[in-house]
């Protein structure tokens, strides 16, 4: 129990850390369109996003893949600029959005892979840390989920902003600063 109680903090601490924006601004951005009525939805599609994740953790422990980790650290911020534009110019919410929130947690989940294989290469058995990481990752997607909308609710009954502005400002602003982090870590 203690290990998976470590792996869930570990997992917990990867996307609520200061040092986590990059997950933070894909949630911001991946959560944009959606609404406190939508959060069926939401828990779906973060889901995704958390499968992928767990699916490339799973494969690098036993080192079936391996991705030089500068390439890695350039396209994690390139998602989160594809999943802005997506928002800016096709205004969210479609079903391929569960696809996109898969294969980006794939890219993400290769970000702590490298990590993780030197944490996990000592277990008897993934299961448990890669069970324990992946809830407390969801855990804090949640989390992060409900301070997002929570904050839209009021900042949209303070501003009157409606959904499309709210959406159009959160990805520009997600967008702005994920590219800037893609261009300082542009590997050629």
């Amino acid at each position: 129990m203690k290990d998976f109680l470590f792996y869930l903090q570990l997992g917990w601490d990867h996307i609520i850390s200061l040092d986590a924006l990059d997950h933070q601004l894909f949630i911001l951005a991946l959560i944009a369109a959606y609404s406190f009525k939508d959060f069926k939805r939401l828990l779906i599609l973060v889901t995704a996003f958390t499968i992928g994740h767990c699916i490339t953790l799973a494969l690098s422990s036993f080192d079936i893949i391996r991705v030089k980790s500068d390439w890695i650290e350039f396209l994690i911020p390139c998602t989160i600029v594809i999943t802005a534009l997506d928002n800016i110019l096709i205004k969210g919410k479609h079903p391929y959005q569960y696809y996109f929130a898969l294969f980006f947690g794939l890219i993400h989940g290769m970000g702590f892979a490298n990590t993780a294989r030197m944490m996990l290469a000592k277990e008897q058995s993934i299961t448990i840390p890669l069970l324990g990481f992946n809830i407390g990752l969801e855990l804090g997607q949640i989390t992060m989920i409900l301070i997002i909308l929570t904050i839209f609710t009021v900042l949209t009954k303070l501003t009157k902003l409606n959904a499309r502005e709210w959406l159009l400002i959160t990805s520009s602003a997600a967008g702005a600063v994920a590219l800037q982090m893609a261009l300082e870590r542009m590997p050629f």
